[in-house]
């Protein structure tokens, strides 16, 4: 999902399933601990729970469509004989159309492995 695609709430006709929205959201969501790649647009999607659209269900089959073409893709860590912690934020303040809450980030690197 492109970061600078914004959805609102009124994006387009009702989803007629919410409940398969929602349970789909739902595995999702679990699924971001082993797959971070997918953490922005699966947040994305979950702001918008309550008031799904057609539109916010195409962009959870594009979510399904990426994890189906990027099955290979995982955190591999790795020994680089030291310790060292690093990490590193970015911020869009006040980006989010919906509320104008702003949209964070962070990784934590521990011994040169994404570990946060």
């Amino acid at each position: 999902m492109v970061s600078n695609v914004h959805f609102t709430k009124d994006d387009g006709d009702p989803f007629d399933d919410p409940e398969n929205y929602i349970r789909l959201v739902g595995k999702l969501n679990y699924l971001t601990v082993t797959r971070p790649d997918i953490a922005y647009a699966v947040n994305v999607v979950n702001q918008l729970m309550s008031t799904s659209t057609i539109k916010h269900w195409t962009t959870l089959e594009h979510i399904l469509c990426y994890l189906k073409r990027a099955r290979s893709l995982r955190i591999v860590y790795s020994n680089h004989r030291h310790t060292c912690i690093k990490g590193f934020a970015d911020a869009d303040w006040a980006g989010s159309k919906i509320d104008r809450r702003s949209t964070t980030g962070y990784c934590v690197f521990v011994g040169g492995n994404l570990v946060s």
